[in-house]
């Protein structure tokens, strides 16, 4: 498990040195970035769909390509020629979104012959397209909505976005694995403790002030600093949490066999995912 974890986060650290560094070469396209975010995007989309049961199992086509819409959607003010609102960018994904919610009610109409699941294939559309591409948008806008006015503050934003909650979820794995002793979630992650929670969050506040130190991004000072670190840390704490929610609710052990021995793709991008939101009001 723990050469597993190594491997994953030289792998993930590789992937987001060439969104940091790659990247800046061709703003304000960051094409690295939209292939990363894209990949992961649907990878873990038919991994979720796979994971639930067939009655309640949404159309993996229309996830797929709804998932692949809102996040290119980030683009599409860049090949408009607005580079400079980042505002206009998630707008025009929030309606991207809508229209994908609009999308899956006439698919299952167009479908529809008698009960069987048809609502609950609705409402699992929508949480997979919200989920897998509406929530790592967040985490576009914070490279491409500064793209024109400080595309280096953009570049730490993002290293922020994905290192201090992965820092957590280290800190967490390697305190826990030392002193843990008392059981934070026993249901939903019985390896999990309070102790490991507490070195997971003290490693995401240090991974903040290191990454803040390159390109001062964080409002509020020292004070900013140390609550951006314990928040989004502790947000990326709870998107593990939660994707173990989705594993033990379906009775699987892993997402996928992906990455074995660790749980698959969404357990890669759970906690970055989670946390985006949170590093994206932060920031803005």
């Amino acid at each position: 498990m723990l050469r597993t974890r190594l491997i994953v986060g030289t792998v993930l650290a590789g992937l987001t040195a060439g969104m940091l560094l790659v990247d800046r070469y061709f703003a304000p396209w960051f094409p690295f970035l939209f292939a990363v975010v894209l990949g992961l995007s649907v990878l873990g989309t038919a991994e979720l769909i796979n994971l639930l049961p067939p009655i309640r199992r949404p159309r993996l086509a229309l996830c797929l390509v709804a998932v692949i819409v809102v996040v290119a959607l980030n683009w599409l003010p860049t090949a408009l020629g607005d580079r400079g609102g980042r505002a206009d960018g998630l707008s025009v994904v929030c309606q991207g979104f809508a229209a994908a919610v609009l999308l899956t009610f006439l698919v299952e109409m167009a479908r529809f012959v008698g009960p069987g699941g048809g609502v609950e294939r609705i409402a699992g559309a929508v949480w997979v397209i919200a989920y897998l591409g509406l929530l790592p948008c967040f985490l576009v806008q914070l490279q491409l909505g500064r793209a024109d006015a400080d595309a280096a503050a953009g570049a730490v934003a993002l290293a922020l976005a994905i290192f201090v909650p992965k820092g957590c979820d280290i800190g967490a794995y390697f305190t826990g694995r030392l002193i843990g002793r008392h059981r934070m979630a026993p249901v939903l992650s019985p390896k999990k403790t309070w102790e490991g929670a507490a070195g997971g969050l003290g490693l995401a506040v240090a991974v903040a002030f290191g990454l803040n130190a390159i390109r001062p991004v964080i409002p509020g000072g020292t004070a900013g600093i140390v609550g951006f670190g314990l928040t989004v840390g502790l947000t990326g704490m709870l998107g593990d949490l939660a994707e173990s929610l989705i594993k033990r609710d379906c009775e699987r052990k892993d997402a996928s066999e992906i990455v074995p021995g660790f749980g698959g793709i969404l357990d890669v991008v759970d906690a970055v995912v989670f946390a985006a939101p949170v590093a994206y009001w932060w920031l803005h």
